[in-house]
């Protein structure tokens, strides 16, 4: 099944720096939510947590759903890469993990910024030989 993109939101998403972007998919995020009935702001703690789990239980399924686009019994002969389906489910994982991150109290900007940090974190371990856990090397995030 083919996608169809408004091309309105297209014309809009190409004036749009990658920044924006993630942005736009933040803001996009947390109107379905509400439409959905879930304000994600104002939550109290064990609220937070119910809803932290019921979308890290959502991603779980979503991955479930992908690595079955996957042609991972090696004993079964029939399987073909669903690359279609595995770009679907990687969309879906997204909708849910925006959601878990404005659940926190993580903006778009915020996710931005927390990923170029451990990306850094990342780097400097794969140089350093990653030969220990360093508890403490994420702690600046």
């Amino acid at each position: 099944m083919q996608l169809t993109i408004n091309p309105k939101i297209m014309d809009n998403m190409d004036q749009m720096d990658n920044k924006d972007r993630l942005r736009e998919m933040f803001r996009m995020q947390a109107l379905l939510n509400r439409r959905i009935g879930v304000n994600t702001e104002d939550m109290s703690d064990a609220e937070k947590a119910e809803w932290l789990l019921n979308y890290s239980r959502a991603m779980t399924q979503e991955i479930a759903e992908l690595t079955d686009s996957v042609p991972w019994k090696w004993w079964a002969k029939y399987q073909k890469f669903d690359e279609q389906n595995a770009r679907v489910e990687i969309v879906d994982i997204f909708h849910f993990l925006i959601s878990a991150a404005q659940v926190v109290g993580m903006s778009a900007d915020d996710v931005f910024a927390a990923y170029l940090k451990k990306n850094e974190v990342n780097f400097k371990r794969q140089e350093d030989g990653y030969n220990a856990k360093d508890e403490n090397d994420s702690k600046h995030i």
